[in-house]
């Protein structure tokens, strides 16, 4: 019931996108509808049947991967603080996504039924005057556990995979411990460390002593500074510890190092501590957050590509090329250098992205050029791989139109699963870049607050967009004309 409520009262844009999971959906369950007509008309041709059920495993993973990236921006089950407490964790919400995720894809499905059945003829007649009875089986009687069968798959594969990818995980950081010098002879670990405000609990450690020389001023140096002086304040005594632990263990927060010259003033030299002691502890400096991970599979994509285009080579000596309809040695081969080049464009293109923001920032960049690169730079592994699927479509696609005189007929099913394909991959790109857009949403206020004009925002998006079309669209065409070249001769 929540997830209905969700999904009626979310915005717009929302609704859009989970209008276009929906389509895909329709479309991927025609296309395995037609598959089972294809296989009650002509019961013979067993092997074709399969095979043309095969190929819908295409617009089948295209169809995932949009239901998983409209998933990732949906509003409704984004976690927010204190959800928890009202029974929507982690584990809820991620039922929550796989739910709505599931009601969409069961409405496509069930409108891809509608019109199958539409289309056979078996609620007003046959339309069209029966041009589609020949592939959907017309005069034979439909089962309904198969038809069933087929249409839940979209469902059940989209609502998996966005369960498994939002499954809860435990976010924090596995425990380091830390090790001490024991005394002379000893074995093993130090003891456990003192609880959380044991350390400053009953006076333990604002206690004063008497500045001097002697053993206790360096005793008072050797325990880590739990008595430095007569005159620290709490808060030089809160970033004194935040640095050397109660037990003795010196531990720096992971953003925090210490200033510049500090640790000269630290070390113990057992001379007079006197009241500038306190300001002798080393004061925090955060370091600030990487720009942007580098990606670093962007070797193993090139190795890829080469090995694509390699077997696509071996594939285009024995002839012209194979057809979609049946499945030769030929054409298993051509498969696997497709598969191949796909894998390495998806990998390649996170590095690739990576590589076009730090080209934009070269040669004494202005501020739009500074903006774009960094940005390209940080949402590299976000944008790269749905960029560098639709690189691989489009190679694929671009690749059979240059087969020369040898280039399989496109019917109507082959039509509307390709242009599923298309779809689903520009729209699962589009709706990466809203994503995108939404984690730089706080960014963009402070741009804003500081009194960045909306045009150099606009600017910087539209400058990405064209230094992207000019590293990926010339080697998406270089691609499918070497993939090609063999088939063509």
């Amino acid at each position: 019931m929540l997830a209905l409520r969700l999904t009626r009262a979310a915005r717009p844009a929302v609704q859009l996108r989970r209008l276009l999971v929906a389509a895909a959906s329709a479309g991927t369950g025609f296309l395995l509808l037609s598959c089972l007509g294809y296989a009650l008309d002509r019961p013979e041709a067993a092997g074709g049947g399969a095979l043309r059920l095969a190929w819908c495993a295409v617009p089948l993973a295209a169809t995932v991967y949009l239901a998983l990236a409209v998933a990732r921006t949906d509003p409704g089950t984004r976690p927010r603080p204190g959800l928890s407490a009202v029974g929507l964790g982690p584990a809820r919400l991620m039922a929550i996504s796989a739910l709505t995720t599931a009601l969409s894809c069961t409405v496509g499905s069930l409108l891809a039924l509608l019109f199958f059945l539409h289309l056979r003829g078996d609620l007003r007649g046959l339309p069209f005057d029966g041009a589609a009875a020949d592939f959907l089986a017309a005069g034979r009687p439909l089962p309904v556990p198969a038809a069933l069968t087929l249409l839940a798959l979209a469902p059940a594969a989209a609502s998996a995979t966005v369960a498994l990818v939002f499954r809860p995980t435990d976010p924090r950081p596995a425990p380091r411990s830390a090790l001490r010098l024991g005394g002379f002879g000893a074995h093993g670990r130090a003891a456990a460390k003192d609880t959380f405000g044991s350390y400053g609990r009953f006076g333990t450690g604002t206690r004063t002593r008497t500045a001097g020389t002697g053993p206790d001023a360096a005793e008072a140096h050797s325990e880590g500074g739990r008595a430095t002086g007569a005159a620290q304040t709490p808060r030089e005594h809160s970033r004194t510890s935040a640095l050397v632990g109660a037990d003795g263990t010196v531990s720096a927060p992971e953003a925090t190092l210490p200033a510049p010259g500090a640790a000269a003033d630290a070390e113990p030299t057992g001379q007079d501590t006197g009241p500038d002691a306190a300001e002798a502890a080393p004061s925090a400096v955060t370091v600030p957050a990487p720009v942007g991970k580098v990606p670093a599979d962007l070797p193993w994509g090139i190795a890829l590509l080469a090995a694509g285009l390699t077997v696509h080579a071996y594939a285009g000596r024995s002839g012209p090329a194979p057809s979609l309809t049946t499945l030769p040695g030929e054409a298993v081969t051509v498969l696997l250098g497709w598969l191949l080049t796909t894998v390495g464009f998806v990998l390649a293109a996170p590095g690739l992205t990576h590589l076009c923001g730090l080209l934009l920032q070269c040669a004494r960049p202005g501020a739009l050029r500074l903006l774009a690169g960094r940005v390209l730079m940080s949402e590299a592994g976000r944008i790269g791989r749905p960029l560098g699927v639709v690189c691989a479509v489009a190679s694929a696609g671009y690749a059979m139109t240059l087969y020369s005189g040898s280039a399989p007929s496109f019917g109507p099913l082959t039509a509307l699963g390709a242009l599923l394909v298309a779809g689903c991959t520009v729209a699962t790109l589009l709706t990466a870049a809203v994503e995108a857009r939404q984690c730089r949403a706080d960014t963009i206020a402070a741009l804003l607050r500081l009194g960045a004009p909306a045009t150099m925002l606009r600017g910087a998006a539209a400058l990405r967009v064209a230094a992207l079309l000019a590293l990926f669209g010339p080697l998406t065409a270089m691609i499918a004309a070497l993939a090609a070249l063999p088939a063509a001769r």
